[in-house]
């Protein structure tokens, strides 16, 4: 089982104004916090934003490089992703693919909006009914 991700981060103050509003949204709250990272934990996995360091800022990120492709949130219902896509519009959030969104197969339907936070990092939330 996953138990948490950290996720550098190119401005820790500006990712933070970013994640809290999102985080706290999502059922998560800040538990930690230090110099140069910042601990938020919900049920289950927990996620740390940590200030990556000078020497590695230049190369910036890129969600087609190896590595990390998307953090996704599940949603619990499509409302809650119509919801949430709203209170993003509301705050001049990225929104991907046009927002919100039928995906998957018809045996594992998926409705789901896309979204990036401030270093362009994909983010889903996404509801996937019980079969």
């Amino acid at each position: 089982m996953l138990h948490h991700l950290d996720l550098n981060v190119s401005d820790l103050a500006r990712s933070s104004a970013f994640y809290a509003p999102l985080l706290a949204r999502l059922g998560y709250a800040r538990a930690e916090a230090g110099r140069d990272w910042e601990v938020w934990r919900g049920d289950g996995p927990y996620l740390t934003l940590v200030q990556a360091s000078a020497v590695h800022l230049a190369a910036g990120y890129h969600r087609k490089r190896v590595g990390l492709n998307h953090l996704a949130f599940a949603a619990p219902s499509r409302q809650a992703v119509d919801d949430l896509h709203a209170w993003l519009r509301e705050r001049g959030v990225a929104i991907l693919y046009g927002g919100p969104s039928e995906m998957g197969a018809p045996e594992a339907p998926n409705y789901a909006v896309f979204f990036e936070d401030s270093d362009r990092v994909k983010i889903e939330y996404v509801f996937r009914p019980q079969a």
